[in-house]
């Protein structure tokens, strides 16, 4: 455990470094990776752990935008880094409550059954947050600059959502080796068969659901602090579920850093390598997808890992 921290360590040293050499495009695009990389790992603590895939995960980044957005009067007029936190704090904790009311019904389905379930919870609160003015869904919702004086806001964001992604990370590596991680790979491999073996699998995945939502509403939160204003449309979309699990497929559910390594790439590739194909844009994106989930099942960290397996074979047998 220790050394996978001190890599873990190095490398987000090593990445905080990097807006003081870069302009401020490539900054963004970092901060896009950043956003992306964390809400696909917040995604995986459900989906990857205990398989229970969510397309209407979406619902927790709403909440968590508007959630930071309506407490903005609470400190408007504050230091930046206690306006972060209590946006974010807020945007954790909202989330989270949410989901504890809606985990017992709507946990005892599976399958496709969760998938649809969620994916109709996401759009009776979007319509609920359109339709109730207290919301300010439809007219939308403005949040100030909250980056520090003297500092660009990209570099803010970007090191805001470096800290965010680096604290799920640890989050997510002390799940795995805990016996909440232990008892989620259970229910993940035979749900009815760990139940008979006296795990308590309502509990356990109530907690991931309940970690999930709080997480992904804190990257809900930095994304409207970055938008600057949100509405409905902006942080309920359906398409942000759909990242979500995109990026944990092309890198791979078989570890935590697939979901990481599947998010920057897939935000290279549509940020950078086809930033000047507009109208291909899509089409592209979706052919990558589909070679490899087709080619590579296990993702890119999975392609990794057989190519080195490979390499060792060959060592021992030249």
């Amino acid at each position: 455990m220790l050394r996978p921290l001190l890599l873990l360590l190095a490398a987000t040293v090593l990445l905080a470094l990097l807006p003081l050499v870069l302009g401020p495009f490539h900054v963004r695009v970092g901060l896009s990776m950043f956003l992306s990389a964390g809400l696909a790992l917040s995604w995986y603590i459900l989906g990857g752990f205990a398989a229970y895939y969510s397309f209407g995960h979406t619902v927790f980044i709403g909440i968590g935008a508007f959630a930071a957005a309506l407490s903005r009067d609470l400190w408007v007029s504050g230091h930046w880094a206690g306006q972060l936190l209590l946006g974010v704090g807020s945007a954790a904790c909202v989330s989270a409550a949410v989901a504890a009311l809606i985990a017992w019904p709507i946990l005892r389905l599976r399958g496709h059954y969760f998938t649809i379930a969620m994916l109709a919870v996401a759009l009776v609160c979007a319509e609920a947050v359109s339709a109730f003015p207290v919301f300010q869904g439809a007219m939308g919702v403005s949040l100030p600059n909250i980056a520090p004086p003297g500092m660009r806001v990209e570099r803010f964001y970007y090191w805001a959502a470096l800290a965010l992604l680096l604290v799920t990370v640890v989050i997510a590596m002390l799940i795995a080796r805990a016996r909440l991680g232990y008892g989620l790979y259970a229910i993940r491999e035979d749900e009815d068969a760990a139940m008979m073996l006296g795990v308590p699998t309502t509990r356990l995945k109530i907690t991931a659901f309940i970690i999930s939502a709080a997480l992904t509403g804190s990257f809900g939160a930095l994304y409207a602090f970055n938008l600057g204003y949100i509405t409905t449309d902006s942080v309920f979309r359906g398409a942000l579920s759909l990242e979500m699990i995109v990026h944990a497929l092309v890198g791979g559910m078989g570890s935590i850093f697939g979901p990481i390594i599947g998010a920057v790439a897939m935000t290279a590739l549509t940020k950078v390598a086809l930033a000047d194909m507009l109208e291909y844009h899509l089409a592209i994106t979706g052919l990558v997808v589909i070679v490899v989930v087709i080619a590579a099942p296990e993702g890119l960290i999975g392609v990794v890992g057989r190519w080195r397996r490979n390499r060792r074979h060959r060592g021992r047998n030249p």
